[in-house]
């Protein structure tokens, strides 16, 4: 990925949410848009790149937030932006995420991604070639977790089709 083109800033956006409510779709539509072409970081992907057996403990959440916010950082310090999906259920990363981008002189988005209970139940069931790897039980226990958003956020509803989402993100954010 090279530099962007326009000379202007970079951009960190962060798509946040619980598992299964269809982040990546969000993110990757979000991608698409973004001014720079930009890398899309997960943390499922890290996850795997940092961590042999997920048990999705406190230390592992460090390594896997440390791992993702140096990759982050390494692009936004070449002037490129990034897309980064991942649960976000701590507050302090998403804080961390803000500082990164104000260090980095790079604008910065909040998106939380939602999606109706049921509709996450049957996706996480017919995931077969995800790099996620929680299941609704992680759901349960991240839904408990989530640590209120406090600061401006966009909002996406992630219940219906894929296009429906497109949609809603184009509508949302451009």
């Amino acid at each position: 990925m090279s530099a962007r083109a326009d000379g202007g800033r970079p951009e960190l956006v962060v798509v946040c949410g619980l598992p299964g409510v269809g982040k990546t779709t969000v993110a990757e539509t979000i991608r698409e848009r973004v001014d720079g072409d930009p890398d899309l970081l997960r943390t499922d992907i890290v996850r795997g790149d940092v961590v042999d057996d997920p048990d999705y403990t406190e230390a592992e959440l460090r390594r896997v937030y440390d791992e993702l916010f140096s990759r982050a950082a390494t692009r936004l310090a070449r002037g490129e932006s990034v897309v980064v999906d991942g649960t976000f259920k701590r507050a302090m990363h998403r804080e961390r995420a803000r500082d990164l981008a104000a260090d980095h002189d790079a604008r910065f988005r909040l998106v939380r991604v939602e999606c109706d209970e049921d509709v996450v139940r049957e996706r996480i069931a017919a995931r077969t070639d995800d790099a996620s790897d929680a299941d609704f039980d992680v759901y349960k226990l991240y839904k408990e977790e989530f640590e209120p958003i406090e600061d401006s956020c966009t909002v996406i509803d992630n219940s219906g089709s894929t296009a429906q989402t497109r949609e809603r993100v184009i509508d949302a954010l451009y």
